[in-house]
């Protein structure tokens, strides 16, 4: 097999391979059909202190690796749980949290990786609770499904 054909081969086979695995990890976040079970990757953005997540639905049972990427000059956090996880990031003064299942401190123009096992069906809220953020609308729901 001629040299340059190898190099074609092997190129559209790296192009093909990556292309199919962004689709199959953050392409369905943005669909009306539910990702999981099992584990998924969701990518975040953080854009003008608001996140990119849109309705997101999950199968009971997934583990969702979130990739949190803050593209604003400021800090930023991503917590997703249940209503006495954000009742108590509220309350709280921390700037930045110690990674924690399902928490994520992300500095400015910098990206954070947290996991999250959705085992309970209904409405689970992810939001930035630092000062003034959670008012700006740095909040929203992942709808938990059997």
């Amino acid at each position: 097999m001629n040299r340059w054909l190898r190099v074609v081969i092997v190129g559209a086979v790296l192009i093909a391979t990556t292309g199919i695995g962004y689709a199959v990890t953050a392409g369905p976040a943005r669909a009306e059909a539910p990702l999981g079970p099992g584990l998924v990757t969701i990518y975040v953005d953080i854009h003008y202190s608001h996140f990119s997540l849109d309705a997101t639905k999950v199968r009971r049972g997934t583990t969702v690796r979130f990739l949190v990427r803050n593209e604003d000059p400021i800090n930023h956090e991503f917590i997703v749980g249940d209503a006495s996880v954000h009742a108590r990031h509220q309350r709280g003064t921390d700037l930045r949290h110690p990674p924690v299942p399902g928490e994520v401190s992300v500095g400015p123009d910098d990206t954070g990786v947290t996991f999250y096992v959705f085992d309970r069906i209904g409405e689970i809220e992810y939001a930035c609770h630092l000062p003034g953020h959670l008012a700006y609308g740095m909040v929203g729901e992942i709808t938990v499904l059997p």
